[in-house]
Protein backbone atom coordinates (compact mmCIF):
# COMPACT_ATOMS: atom_id res chain seq x y z
CA UNK A 1 0.00 0.00 0.00
CA UNK A 2 1.62 3.73 -1.17
CA UNK A 3 1.74 5.61 2.08
CA UNK A 4 1.25 8.90 0.11
CA UNK A 5 -2.49 7.49 -1.54
CA UNK A 6 -2.91 6.61 2.48
CA UNK A 7 -2.37 10.32 3.50
CA UNK A 8 -3.79 11.88 0.52
CA UNK A 9 -6.81 9.73 1.25
CA UNK A 10 -7.11 10.83 4.83
CA UNK A 11 -6.89 14.25 3.65
CA UNK A 12 -9.98 13.63 1.52
CA UNK A 13 -12.11 12.08 3.86
CA UNK A 14 -11.67 15.06 6.38
CA UNK A 15 -12.60 17.51 3.73
CA UNK A 16 -15.83 15.07 2.69
CA UNK A 17 -16.64 14.89 6.03
CA UNK A 18 -16.59 18.83 6.40
CA UNK A 19 -18.84 18.80 3.01
CA UNK A 20 -21.53 16.82 4.67
CA UNK A 21 -21.70 18.65 7.39
CA UNK A 22 -21.90 22.52 5.50
CA UNK A 23 -24.50 20.74 3.25
CA UNK A 24 -26.74 18.97 5.86
CA UNK A 25 -26.45 22.19 7.14
CA UNK A 26 -27.23 24.40 4.04
CA UNK A 27 -30.08 22.15 3.52
CA UNK A 28 -32.17 21.51 7.05
CA UNK A 29 -33.63 24.42 7.27
CA UNK A 30 -35.42 24.48 3.37
CA UNK A 31 -38.89 23.91 2.69
CA UNK A 32 -40.26 20.32 2.87
CA UNK A 33 -41.66 20.99 -0.78
CA UNK A 34 -38.49 21.85 -2.33
CA UNK A 35 -37.93 17.76 -1.83
CA UNK A 36 -36.70 16.41 -5.27
CA UNK A 37 -37.21 19.73 -7.12
CA UNK A 38 -34.30 21.87 -8.86
CA UNK A 39 -35.81 24.68 -6.92
CA UNK A 40 -33.93 23.24 -3.63
CA UNK A 41 -30.71 23.93 -5.90
CA UNK A 42 -31.96 28.02 -6.46
CA UNK A 43 -32.59 27.74 -2.15
CA UNK A 44 -28.91 26.18 -1.47
CA UNK A 45 -27.04 28.72 -3.85
CA UNK A 46 -28.53 31.55 -1.11
CA UNK A 47 -27.09 29.99 1.91
CA UNK A 48 -23.31 30.78 2.05
CA UNK A 49 -22.79 27.85 4.08
CA UNK A 50 -23.48 25.71 0.98
CA UNK A 51 -20.83 27.06 -0.97
CA UNK A 52 -18.41 26.18 1.94
CA UNK A 53 -19.73 22.45 1.58
CA UNK A 54 -18.83 22.52 -2.14
CA UNK A 55 -15.49 24.13 -1.65
CA UNK A 56 -14.38 21.52 0.62
CA UNK A 57 -16.31 19.07 -1.94
CA UNK A 58 -13.74 19.94 -4.58
CA UNK A 59 -10.42 20.12 -2.04
CA UNK A 60 -11.87 16.51 -0.88
CA UNK A 61 -12.24 15.88 -4.72
CA UNK A 62 -8.63 16.97 -5.52
CA UNK A 63 -7.17 14.51 -2.76
CA UNK A 64 -9.03 11.70 -3.53
CA UNK A 65 -7.46 12.55 -7.57
CA UNK A 66 -4.46 12.53 -6.19
CA UNK A 67 -5.18 9.16 -4.11
CA UNK A 68 -6.40 7.79 -6.70
CA UNK A 69 -3.45 8.50 -8.77
CA UNK A 70 -0.75 7.18 -6.29
CA UNK A 71 -2.65 4.17 -5.59
CA UNK A 72 -5.82 1.54 -6.44
CA UNK A 73 -9.38 2.38 -6.27
CA UNK A 74 -10.28 -0.27 -3.82
CA UNK A 75 -7.67 0.58 -1.32
CA UNK A 76 -8.19 4.52 -1.30
CA UNK A 77 -11.99 4.76 -1.22
CA UNK A 78 -11.81 2.57 2.31
CA UNK A 79 -9.42 5.33 3.72
CA UNK A 80 -11.72 7.62 2.47
CA UNK A 81 -14.68 5.70 4.59
CA UNK A 82 -13.11 6.88 8.11
CA UNK A 83 -15.33 10.33 7.56
CA UNK A 84 -18.19 8.86 9.00
CA UNK A 85 -16.21 8.67 12.49
CA UNK A 86 -15.32 12.17 11.40
CA UNK A 87 -18.64 13.13 11.15
CA UNK A 88 -19.62 11.66 14.06
CA UNK A 89 -16.61 13.89 15.80
CA UNK A 90 -18.75 17.46 14.81
CA UNK A 91 -22.12 15.50 16.32
CA UNK A 92 -20.41 15.74 19.12
CA UNK A 93 -19.03 18.62 19.16
CA UNK A 94 -22.10 20.34 19.22
CA UNK A 95 -23.82 18.36 21.90
CA UNK A 96 -21.81 15.66 23.62
CA UNK A 97 -25.13 13.79 25.05
CA UNK A 98 -26.68 13.05 21.94
CA UNK A 99 -23.95 10.88 20.53
CA UNK A 100 -23.77 7.84 22.73
CA UNK A 101 -21.53 4.80 23.08
CA UNK A 102 -23.56 2.69 20.92
CA UNK A 103 -23.21 5.12 18.43
CA UNK A 104 -19.15 5.58 18.74
CA UNK A 105 -19.34 1.48 18.56
CA UNK A 106 -21.76 1.84 15.46
CA UNK A 107 -19.79 3.90 13.66
CA UNK A 108 -16.07 2.60 14.61
CA UNK A 109 -17.53 -0.88 13.43
CA UNK A 110 -18.81 0.01 9.88
CA UNK A 111 -15.48 1.53 9.15
CA UNK A 112 -13.27 -1.23 10.42
CA UNK A 113 -15.52 -3.78 9.08
CA UNK A 114 -15.42 -2.31 5.62
CA UNK A 115 -11.11 -1.70 6.03
CA UNK A 116 -10.60 -5.23 7.53
CA UNK A 117 -12.88 -6.44 4.16
CA UNK A 118 -10.96 -4.81 1.51
CA UNK A 119 -7.72 -5.76 3.24
CA UNK A 120 -8.58 -9.57 3.07
CA UNK A 121 -9.99 -9.63 -0.17
CA UNK A 122 -6.58 -7.71 -1.15
CA UNK A 123 -7.61 -6.47 -4.41
CA UNK A 124 -4.86 -6.41 -7.23
CA UNK A 125 -3.81 -6.36 -10.47
CA UNK A 126 -5.87 -4.79 -13.17
CA UNK A 127 -5.91 -2.08 -16.01
CA UNK A 128 -5.95 1.80 -15.88
CA UNK A 129 -8.60 1.79 -18.25
CA UNK A 130 -11.93 -0.61 -19.53
CA UNK A 131 -13.69 -1.21 -23.00
CA UNK A 132 -16.56 1.07 -23.91
CA UNK A 133 -19.07 -2.00 -23.96
CA UNK A 134 -17.94 -2.23 -20.12
CA UNK A 135 -18.60 1.55 -19.03
CA UNK A 136 -22.13 1.12 -20.87
CA UNK A 137 -23.25 -1.83 -19.35
CA UNK A 138 -22.05 -0.41 -15.84
CA UNK A 139 -23.44 3.20 -16.36
CA UNK A 140 -26.59 1.37 -17.39
CA UNK A 141 -26.32 -0.72 -13.89
CA UNK A 142 -25.48 2.40 -11.98
CA UNK A 143 -28.51 4.40 -13.44
CA UNK A 144 -31.37 1.73 -12.70
CA UNK A 145 -29.87 0.88 -9.12
CA UNK A 146 -30.04 4.71 -7.93
CA UNK A 147 -33.28 4.87 -9.78
CA UNK A 148 -34.72 1.86 -7.88
CA UNK A 149 -32.89 3.17 -4.60
CA UNK A 150 -34.77 6.86 -4.89
CA UNK A 151 -38.14 5.36 -5.23
CA UNK A 152 -38.20 2.91 -2.51
CA UNK A 153 -36.80 6.47 -0.28
CA UNK A 154 -40.32 8.11 -1.35
CA UNK A 155 -42.40 5.18 -0.93
CA UNK A 156 -44.35 5.30 2.62
CA UNK A 157 -43.57 1.96 4.87
CA UNK A 158 -45.62 -0.56 5.50
CA UNK A 159 -48.66 1.00 7.30
CA UNK A 160 -47.69 4.48 7.39
CA UNK A 161 -49.08 7.22 4.81
CA UNK A 162 -45.83 8.66 4.26
CA UNK A 163 -42.19 7.88 4.10
CA UNK A 164 -40.05 8.49 7.53
CA UNK A 165 -37.33 11.17 7.57
CA UNK A 166 -34.93 8.67 8.77
CA UNK A 167 -35.87 6.20 6.59
CA UNK A 168 -35.79 8.55 3.68
CA UNK A 169 -32.79 10.26 4.15
CA UNK A 170 -30.94 6.75 4.86
CA UNK A 171 -32.25 5.12 1.42
CA UNK A 172 -31.45 8.91 -0.45
CA UNK A 173 -27.76 8.65 0.61
CA UNK A 174 -27.49 5.11 -0.71
CA UNK A 175 -28.62 6.34 -3.57
CA UNK A 176 -25.98 9.19 -3.79
CA UNK A 177 -22.87 6.91 -2.85
CA UNK A 178 -23.94 4.22 -5.51
CA UNK A 179 -23.20 7.67 -7.74
CA UNK A 180 -20.46 8.31 -5.94
CA UNK A 181 -18.80 5.09 -6.45
CA UNK A 182 -19.41 5.35 -10.02
CA UNK A 183 -17.87 9.25 -9.65
CA UNK A 184 -14.87 7.40 -8.22
CA UNK A 185 -14.12 5.17 -11.28
CA UNK A 186 -14.97 8.13 -13.73
CA UNK A 187 -12.19 9.57 -11.98
CA UNK A 188 -9.80 6.60 -12.20
CA UNK A 189 -10.45 7.06 -15.85
CA UNK A 190 -9.76 10.33 -16.26
CA UNK A 191 -6.69 10.19 -14.50
CA UNK A 192 -5.08 7.96 -17.20
CA UNK A 193 -5.80 10.65 -19.72
CA UNK A 194 -3.86 13.50 -18.28
CA UNK A 195 -1.01 11.98 -20.25
CA UNK A 196 -1.98 13.11 -23.10
CA UNK A 197 -2.53 16.41 -22.84
CA UNK A 198 -5.26 19.05 -22.20
CA UNK A 199 -6.57 18.50 -25.60
CA UNK A 200 -6.74 14.48 -24.92
CA UNK A 201 -8.92 14.68 -21.77
CA UNK A 202 -11.19 17.46 -23.27
CA UNK A 203 -11.67 14.72 -26.04
CA UNK A 204 -12.10 12.13 -24.14
CA UNK A 205 -15.68 11.21 -22.55
CA UNK A 206 -14.20 11.31 -19.24
CA UNK A 207 -14.77 14.70 -18.09
CA UNK A 208 -18.32 15.11 -19.77
CA UNK A 209 -19.17 12.04 -17.52
CA UNK A 210 -17.75 12.96 -14.36
CA UNK A 211 -19.53 16.58 -14.28
CA UNK A 212 -23.21 14.62 -14.98
CA UNK A 213 -22.38 11.89 -12.54
CA UNK A 214 -21.32 14.14 -10.08
CA UNK A 215 -24.11 16.49 -10.64
CA UNK A 216 -26.38 13.92 -10.22
CA UNK A 217 -24.89 12.15 -6.85
CA UNK A 218 -24.56 16.03 -5.78
CA UNK A 219 -28.30 16.44 -5.90
CA UNK A 220 -29.06 13.54 -4.57
CA UNK A 221 -26.86 14.32 -1.40
CA UNK A 222 -28.81 17.36 -1.15
CA UNK A 223 -31.99 16.04 -1.05
CA UNK A 224 -30.53 13.14 1.52
CA UNK A 225 -29.67 16.34 3.52
CA UNK A 226 -32.37 17.91 3.39
CA UNK A 227 -34.51 14.68 4.38
CA UNK A 228 -33.05 13.51 7.57
CA UNK A 229 -30.65 13.72 10.28
CA UNK A 230 -26.53 13.50 9.50
CA UNK A 231 -26.51 10.72 11.17
CA UNK A 232 -29.21 8.66 9.08
CA UNK A 233 -27.86 9.38 5.77
CA UNK A 234 -23.95 9.03 6.53
CA UNK A 235 -23.72 5.55 6.91
CA UNK A 236 -25.18 4.60 3.55
CA UNK A 237 -22.80 7.77 1.87
CA UNK A 238 -19.91 6.02 3.62
CA UNK A 239 -20.29 2.83 3.36
CA UNK A 240 -22.04 2.09 0.38
CA UNK A 241 -19.42 4.35 -1.81
CA UNK A 242 -16.49 2.59 -1.81
CA UNK A 243 -18.59 -0.89 -2.09
CA UNK A 244 -19.30 0.53 -5.58
CA UNK A 245 -16.40 1.47 -6.00
CA UNK A 246 -14.12 -1.54 -5.33
CA UNK A 247 -17.09 -3.44 -7.31
CA UNK A 248 -16.43 -1.18 -10.25
CA UNK A 249 -12.77 -1.70 -10.09
CA UNK A 250 -13.15 -5.18 -10.48
CA UNK A 251 -15.97 -5.13 -13.37
CA UNK A 252 -14.25 -2.30 -14.97
CA UNK A 253 -10.46 -2.66 -14.25
CA UNK A 254 -10.10 -5.90 -13.74
CA UNK A 255 -9.13 -5.98 -10.23
CA UNK A 256 -8.62 -9.43 -8.63
CA UNK A 257 -9.43 -10.29 -4.62
CA UNK A 258 -8.33 -12.71 -2.43
CA UNK A 259 -11.88 -15.72 -2.22
CA UNK A 260 -9.02 -18.30 -0.89
CA UNK A 261 -10.89 -20.23 1.98
CA UNK A 262 -9.02 -18.85 4.56
CA UNK A 263 -9.55 -14.82 3.98
CA UNK A 264 -13.00 -15.49 2.57
CA UNK A 265 -13.98 -16.56 5.95
CA UNK A 266 -12.68 -13.36 7.35
CA UNK A 267 -13.89 -11.21 4.86
CA UNK A 268 -17.87 -12.76 5.28
CA UNK A 269 -16.83 -11.64 9.33
CA UNK A 270 -16.04 -8.16 8.39
CA UNK A 271 -18.91 -7.96 6.42
CA UNK A 272 -21.01 -9.52 9.16
CA UNK A 273 -19.75 -7.20 11.90
CA UNK A 274 -20.63 -4.09 9.18
CA UNK A 275 -24.07 -5.21 9.14
CA UNK A 276 -24.54 -5.51 12.99
CA UNK A 277 -23.28 -1.77 13.24
CA UNK A 278 -25.22 -0.74 10.55
CA UNK A 279 -28.47 -2.46 12.63
CA UNK A 280 -26.62 -1.21 15.64
CA UNK A 281 -26.85 2.34 14.51
CA UNK A 282 -30.36 1.77 12.89
CA UNK A 283 -31.73 2.01 16.85
CA UNK A 284 -30.11 4.93 17.79
CA UNK A 285 -32.35 8.19 18.41
CA UNK A 286 -29.80 10.21 16.32
CA UNK A 287 -31.02 8.08 13.50
CA UNK A 288 -35.23 7.45 14.23
CA UNK A 289 -37.75 8.75 13.57
CA UNK A 290 -38.44 11.28 16.85
CA UNK A 291 -41.72 13.07 17.63
CA UNK A 292 -40.06 15.26 21.11
CA UNK A 293 -38.44 18.51 19.49
CA UNK A 294 -35.44 18.40 21.60
CA UNK A 295 -34.54 15.24 20.20
CA UNK A 296 -35.03 16.73 16.74
CA UNK A 297 -31.98 17.14 14.39
CA UNK A 298 -29.31 19.78 15.57
CA UNK A 299 -28.39 22.55 12.93
CA UNK A 300 -24.88 22.05 13.52
CA UNK A 301 -21.78 24.93 14.18
CA UNK A 302 -24.94 26.89 13.97
CA UNK A 303 -26.55 28.94 16.50
CA UNK A 304 -30.14 29.80 16.52
CA UNK A 305 -31.52 33.52 16.31
CA UNK A 306 -34.71 35.11 17.68
CA UNK A 307 -36.29 35.26 14.46
CA UNK A 308 -35.36 31.64 13.35
CA UNK A 309 -37.27 30.25 16.27
CA UNK A 310 -40.53 29.13 15.57
CA UNK A 311 -42.12 27.22 18.81
CA UNK A 312 -38.99 26.69 20.18
CA UNK A 313 -38.07 24.57 17.36
CA UNK A 314 -34.66 25.04 14.72
CA UNK A 315 -36.10 26.46 12.18
CA UNK A 316 -36.88 23.98 9.25
CA UNK A 317 -37.08 21.16 11.64
CA UNK A 318 -40.41 20.25 11.57
CA UNK A 319 -42.37 17.99 13.26
CA UNK A 320 -42.39 14.34 11.92
CA UNK A 321 -45.93 12.36 11.46
CA UNK A 322 -46.52 8.91 11.72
Amino acid sequence: MDTRAVILALGASCFTALASVAQRRAAAPAPGDLSFSVRLISYLMKRPVWFLGIACMILGFVLQFGALKAGPLSVVQPVIAGELVIVFGFIALKDRRRVGLRDWIAAIGMVLGLAVFLSLSDPHGGTNDASASRWLIAATVTAVLVLIVTLLAYMPSAGRTQTGSGRRAALLGIAAAIGFGFVAAVVKELSTQLGHGISGVFLDWSPYALLFSGAASMFLASNAFLAGSLAASQPGLTLVDPLVASALGVVLFGDRLNLHAGPASGEALALLVVVLSVILLSKSPLVRDVKDPDMADVLLLDQATPASRVGGNWAGNRPISG
